[in-house]
């Protein structure tokens, strides 16, 4: 099993910055690609982020040119540094890792982002 430890939430105000971090802990080497989602009330979880084991990236539109995802390997740690956020980036951030042996997904405990404009 892998467990996810998400930090770095807060509140921010509109054009600022924020970066948060996901720990993964126990059986990491079952772990190949890692990602963020967010989850607003009222709608569906959204992919924002992700990156493979060999550091290819994916963005939503959404999010392109404004948060940038990256890995720390040996730490078993990914991180989102997100610039120019906008009051519809708030959202619950969900940190996510697939297991490459089962092909199922581990999810942190999710991290609250609130952008004020």
């Amino acid at each position: 099993q892998v467990q996810l430890v998400e930090s770095g939430g807060g509140l921010v105000q509109a054009g600022g910055s924020l970066g948060l971090s996901c720990a993964a802990s126990g059986s990491t080497f079952r772990i190949n690609d890692m990602g963020w989602y967010r989850q607003a009330p009222g709608k569906q979880n959204e992919l924002v982020a992700t990156i493979t084991l060999t550091g290819t990236t994916n963005y939503a539109d959404s999010v392109k040119g404004r948060f940038t995802i990256s890995r720390d390997i040996a730490k078993n740690t990914v991180f989102l540094q997100m610039n120019s956020l906008k009051p519809e980036d708030t959202s619950v951030y969900y940190c996510r890792a697939t297991d490459w042996i089962t092909n199922n997904n581990y999810w942190g405990q999710g991290t609250q982002v609130t952008v004020s404009s």
